[in-house]
């Protein structure tokens, strides 16, 4: 009996989408195929297994909700069961925080891809990319809140050989994965306090970035992202990697920029600055997130930014220029629905970006009839996109929106509950 409902009313969708211009299939097809990078670091509350313990550098996870993977093992059984709820192609983002040294003593200056071996396995056998992130936080090498951007020389070379080593670490994961790895660099450098010199940690900061990316990597199987942020915790007053030091950066040598949607001003949003940039840069990396106050990671809610930015990637044409992943960690509840919650609405948005019939709105446009560019905007809210929805992770083998809560709880009962 649910099978048939679900298709009558995907019977129902197409008629009425295509009414409006809309191949369904095609819209279904083309959202399946985006890939969208979830981020471990949500399963555990950014703690990682390289010994790190308390989190420093302007990170923060917030909250006590039961059930935390306390081991690599743990947290990958914990991705593959959200794995089973969430639709399309799926990416996994890691820090190199997760490494497994198994008794090596190695520190992060020489990190090497065997120790991440287990995730590769478990990505191959869950049909995965990897992404990958430098960890610049929590570790007793860190100048008070800097790294690359220390006055300390023996510092920078700690952090600037990290960086050369997950350039490395990257390129082993895209030629075993077959598919590019993402390197993201994002450094927690600056002052809780009013400083007085701001360009000279700027210009250290630029001089190691160069002396990582020296050597020559392919781009297209390693690309490279510089992650800019207004403040964080601890550093509230300024912080050395801004969004203009970041961006002017990815421009002048050619790496990608990442955009973060908690990393501006509440009266900023990322989806704003996707174009603009996009007309200095070849690619862009997105951190979707929401960010509720400054500086705030919260679990993604399909709201109007995140369909904001997904419109933006499909109605411009640029699903292969950016790159989309997942940043939030919530502590105060069932992280494994975080993750699910969070991977589906962007999965949401980006299924309802690609069932507008955006080429006949910016023919409205183009030809100056902005009253049918507002009319067509609307008319598509009515659109009975739920049926589609449903039957998209039915087709999928996923669990509708009523059906996957329950599986969490359950798997909270037997196994969560009993860390």
């Amino acid at each position: 009996m649910k099978d048939n409902s679900i298709q009558n009313g995907l019977r129902y969708a197409e008629e009425k989408y295509a009414e409006a211009g809309v191949d369904v299939n095609a819209a279904a097809a083309k959202a399946d195929a985006v890939s969208i990078s979830m981020h471990c670091w949500q399963g555990d509350d950014v703690i990682g297994f390289d010994g790190i313990g308390a989190l420093t550098g302007g990170i923060a996870s917030t909250g006590n909700y039961p059930g935390r993977a306390r081991t690599a093992g743990e947290l990958r059984d914990d991705i593959a069961k959200a794995l089973t709820m969430i639709p399309g192609r799926t990416k996994l983002n890691l820090h190199a925080c997760y490494a497994e040294k198994n008794g090596k003593n190695v520190d992060r200056d020489a990190y090497t891809p065997d120790l991440f071996d287990a995730w590769v396995d478990f990505a191959t056998e869950k049909g995965l990319g990897l992404d990958f992130n430098p960890t610049f936080f929590s570790h007793p090498m860190m100048d008070g809140n800097f790294t690359l951007a220390s006055p300390k020389p023996e510092v920078r070379r700690f952090w600037i050989e990290h960086g050369k080593r997950c350039r490395e670490i990257g390129l082993s994961f895209s030629k075993k994965l077959n598919q590019p790895c993402v390197v993201n660099y994002w450094m927690p450098d600056g002052y809780k306090d009013v400083c007085a010199d701001t360009f000279a940690p700027r210009k250290r900061m630029i001089e190691s970035l160069d002396e990582i990316f020296a050597a020559q990597i392919d781009d297209s199987l390693v690309p490279c992202a510089v992650e800019s942020k207004l403040f964080g915790v601890g550093l509230e007053s300024y912080t050395v990697a801004s969004h203009e030091l970041s961006l002017g950066y990815a421009i002048r040598n050619k790496k990608v920029y990442c955009l973060d949607a908690g990393h501006f001003h509440p009266t900023e949003v990322i989806s704003a600055k996707i174009t603009s940039i996009l007309c200095f840069v070849d690619r862009l990396l997105l951190h979707v997130s929401r960010g509720v106050r400054w500086d705030s990671d919260h679990i993604v809610m399909w709201d109007d930014e995140l369909q904001h930015i997904m419109n933006e990637i499909v109605w411009n044409g640029l699903t292969d220029r950016v790159f989309i992943g997942l940043d939030y960690f919530d502590a105060s509840v069932n992280r494994i629905a975080a993750w699910v919650i969070g991977m589906r609405n962007a999965r949401k948005a980006l299924l309802w970006a690609c069932l507008v019939p955006y080429e006949q709105i910016r023919k409205a446009e183009k030809e100056g009839d902005f009253t049918k560019r507002l009319a067509l905007m609307e008319n598509v809210r009515t659109l009975p996109f739920g049926a589609v929805w449903e039957a998209y992770c039915a087709n999928k083998g996923i669990p509708g929106d009523a059906e996957w809560l329950g599986i969490v709880q359950s798997y909270e009962r037997e196994v969560l509950s009993k860390r």
